[in-house]
């Protein structure tokens, strides 16, 4: 088998397995019980957000070369220094500087579509302004998020099996493991937005066709899709961040559940990521 055929069976596989394992949990429960579970949903967002894809995209910068241009000698240590405490201390520009810029951006991108889905539905219905407003604006972004995220997982597991196919096994159980929680997550949003167990399934099974698009273009051009990678990491990012501050927490104000059993809900989402990471590494 060829290493392309063998990278395009490993996405499909990762995608099909991660949704069934998270749809034999969620489509099991009451509608009740996932609107409660919602507050799980919004910790393992912002956790997969804060610790594993804005950290592993600031990793995937290109290392950058401060004494680039600057003629020094063998023995000019002082120099060099001090360029360096400079850069430590006072550069605010950088790939750093356009990560968060574009983090800033997206966040009010998606304020705007959200702001236009709003107007597009509020005609005749004024509950999509109160009790249903993550049903029309959550749904979307959250679909759009994991696009993203899957797209990176196509383009890792690429990079593991053009590297090793022994490796990218591994990096895609790997992926799997850490994809299950996350679905779970779309998979409870989706439910409580109303949407049914098919068109949920359906929806998130398209949104995982994204991998596949990554593993063909990590094999064809890795090196153009690494140059990327940085920025489509920290898009899908954005993408929870949004969904879980501004559509998740604010429907949690509504419910009528406890402030503790909620925070609970959140913390054992944001532990699950963590959690996973250590098991699978």
């Amino acid at each position: 088998m060829s290493t392309l055929s063998m990278i395009l069976l490993a996405c499909l596989a990762g995608g099909l397995i991660s949704m069934a394992a998270a749809a034999m949990v969620v489509f099991r429960l009451s509608r009740q019980s996932t609107a409660i579970l919602v507050a799980f949903a919004a910790g393992v967002m912002l956790s997969s957000a804060f610790l594993h894809i804005l950290p592993e995209a600031f990793n995937s910068l290109p290392p950058v070369d401060i004494h680039a241009g600057h003629d020094h000698g063998p023995d000019d240590h002082a120099a060099i220094a001090a360029e360096e405490d400079a850069h430590a201390g006072h550069n605010h520009g950088g790939p750093f500087a356009t990560l968060f810029a574009l983090m800033l951006g997206t966040l009010f991108t998606f304020f705007a579509l959200e702001r236009l889905a709003l107007w597009r539905h509020s005609h005749g219905d004024c509950a999509s302004h109160d009790g249903h407003h993550a049903t029309v604006t959550a749904p979307p972004l959250i679909l759009i998020g994991d696009a993203f995220h899957n797209f990176v997982d196509g383009v890792l597991i690429a990079a593991a099996f053009i590297a090793d196919p022994m490796l990218g096994v591994t990096t895609t159980v790997a992926i799997i493991a850490h994809e299950v929680p996350q679905e779970m997550g779309d998979f409870v949003l989706l439910r409580n937005a109303g949407w049914s167990n098919t068109k949920a399934f359906i929806a998130n099974a398209g949104s995982s066709l994204s991998s596949l698009l990554g593993g063909a273009l990590g094999f064809f051009a890795l090196s153009a899709a690494d140059f990327v990678l940085p920025y489509v990491l920290v898009i899908a990012a954005s993408s929870f961040i949004y969904v879980a501050l501004a559509d998740i927490f604010p429907l949690l104000h509504k419910q009528r559940e406890s402030f503790v059993r909620q925070s609970l809900l959140i913390g054992a989402g944001v532990a699950v990521v963590p959690v996973v990471g250590w098991f699978t590494h």
